[in-house]
């Protein structure tokens, strides 16, 4: 036997998993970057049924390249009341298909590709400025980091293959699966990626050091260690969060289970379906390779998440019950969701994580509208009910202010195009805008409040006026939620800008109107101020209003 050095083997290992990880990081976020508005619109989907759910999570899990972090987002929805548990399930079982796709890509044995695709995707991604160009060079840079990674593992694991103790090892896994499958799972725990795992898994059955058998119970074990990093993100979630957690561990352990007891019939079906003989072995030097084998895992891998989807669609309300019925209610758990449904878990998805502040600020802007609703009673109506609840419901703005600046602060600082930041810059400026809009909705309540207090009366002239512009205010500001859904932008913001012009103008001839009947002894000095107190906020409402159109506009809100 050579002498093996066992150093060296340990940095070639250290080094290419650090290069396949990395390859694996730039290609998802180059993906994620190139198809950000499609995430964003696959998002959409989210809230429908369990099939298209199924389907969301495997696009999603495919482009961003991590189950785990397609899971962990899953979680953060569920937290935050975005999703039912079973809608998330379904997305967790299309996650565990789209993951395979990693090592489909890797079980095509294309090294030598590696360098060339490097050296590529490092020349547009660093000399180009277009972003397109940009992103494709980083996910050409990507791909090739993971072959090179994975290229430098098998390396290492070659000379392990003349080392019959180390061989001993693994042929202990071929022979008592259920011990390779808790290795699988310990593994993908420790490196929190089950994509690095399969490449592990990968190299040392192409190096000849663990034959299919054993590759494949790694490979089910995985499949369960991966479901580990969502628990983790849950342990701190609401209660359904960590249900939805659970019946991710619950399908994979269970799925694991069935196909351990039908593992020689599966292995069959998986060598029927993969050309190739997985037995096949090619001198290279000094070293035996295994070219076919890799193909074979990773065909493994797929079918034995599609299987499991397949048996498990229809039962998912019956899943959602039996892990409502693990993780019971605590009565002593608040019944209370969150105000704003963002949460750190929605990070590790920051192109997703822009369209989902987005909803957020339209949610932020319906409260604002809530408010002006409530001042227009106070005001018109002289509602001290409605004027109550304006201010209370302004608490819950400030709030939505406060998180989605902070989420957004955090946002900005992850690697997303250039496009997205563009958006985070105008919805913060539009949270801005909304925030103003409730704070001088608020200004209108105690404006009123105010006048009660001194007993001011407006004529029968001013509060027609004042009606009118209040209707007119309160028009403009739906017509923004209108022009949010509109196909043409463009011809709606010219006339948003008539529409605000035409609004100020009303408020100086308002306010001429009442200087006339100041003079004619009709009205008095207080109830002049306070008219026109009420003018110019309603004016600065529309304003701002209008800011937020032009953000609209903009196409990138």
């Amino acid at each position: 036997m050579e002498n093996i050095n066992v150093t060296l083997i340990i940095f070639q290992l250290i080094g290419g998993l650090g290069l396949f990880l990395t390859g694996m990081q730039f290609m998802s976020e180059g993906l994620q970057k190139s198809s950000g508005d499609s995430l964003k619109k696959i998002l959409e989907k989210l809230t429908t049924n369990r099939i298209i759910g199924t389907g969301v999570g495997a696009i999603v899990t495919a482009v961003i390249q991590s189950s785990s972090a397609t899971t962990v987002m899953v979680v953060g929805f569920v937290s935050a009341g975005l999703m039912s548990l079973t809608q998330a399930l379904s997305v967790i079982l299309g996650a565990n298909i789209g993951t395979t796709i990693t090592g489909q890509i890797i079980a095509f044995k294309i090294s030598a590709a590696a360098l060339p695709c490097i050296g590529i995707g490092a020349v547009l991604y660093i000399f180009f400025k277009r972003p397109a160009i940009v992103y494709l060079g980083q996910i050409i840079l990507g791909f090739g980091l993971i072959f090179l990674g994975m290229d430098t593992m098998t390396n290492a694991f070659k000379p392990l293959s003349h080392s019959e103790e180390f061989k001993s090892i693994f042929i202990y896994f071929s022979h008592n699966p259920v011990m390779a499958v808790l290795a699988g799972a310990l593994t993908t725990l420790i490196v929190q990626s089950s994509s690095a795992t399969m490449g592990i898994t990968i190299a040392l059955a192409t190096a000849g050091i663990i034959d299919f058998s054993a590759a494949v119970a790694l490979v089910l074990g995985e499949n369960i260690g991966t479901t580990i990093t969502a628990n983790i993100a849950a342990l701190n979630a609401s209660r359904t969060a960590k249900q939805a957690a659970l019946g991710h561990f619950l399908f994979n352990l269970i799925g694991v289970t069935y196909m351990l007891i039908f593992l020689h019939p599966f292995m069959s079906f998986i060598n029927y379906i993969t050309p190739g003989d997985v037995a096949y072995s090619v001198q290279q030097g000094t070293e035996v390779i295994y070219p076919n084998i890799g193909r074979h895992i990773a065909n493994l891998h797929t079918m034995f998440n599609i299987i499991n989807t397949l048996i498990f669609l229809p039962f998912l309300p019956i899943l959602a019950k039996l892990c409502e019925k693990i993780i019971k209610d605590d009565k002593k758990e608040e019944i209370e969701t969150k105000v704003v449904h963002l949460s750190n878990e929605m990070l590790s998805t920051p192109e997703i994580a822009v369209g989902l502040t987005q909803k957020e600020a339209i949610r932020m802007y319906e409260y604002a509208l809530n408010i002006f609703n409530c001042a227009k009673k106070a005001v018109i109506e002289n509602d001290m009910k409605a004027a109550a609840e304006g201010k209370s419901i302004s608490k819950t703005l400030d709030i939505f202010n406060d998180e989605i600046n902070a989420f957004l602060t955090k946002l900005s600082a992850k690697s997303i195009s250039a496009r997205s930041l563009r958006i985070i810059h105008n919805i913060s400026t539009a949270v801005e805008e909304i925030n103003q809009i409730g704070d001088r909705s608020v200004k209108l309540i105690k404006t009123k409040n105010k006048m009660n207090d001194k007993n001011i009366i407006f004529s029968s002239d001013a509060s027609e006026e004042l009606n009118n512009i209040i209707k007119l205010v309160e028009e403009f500001c739906h017509q923004v939620e209108k022009l949010y859904i509109s196909g043409n932008k463009l011809k709606e913001i010219n006339l948003f800008a008539e529409n605000e012009e035409r609004i100020d103008q009303i408020r100086k001839t308002y306010k001429k109107n009442h200087l006339k009947r100041l003079d004619a002894g009709i009205c008095s000095l207080p109830a002049g101020l306070a008219f026109i107190d009420l003018l110019n906020t309603l004016e600065k409402i529309a304003d701002n209003t209008y800011a937020i159109a032009q953000l609209i506009a903009d196409e990138n809100l």
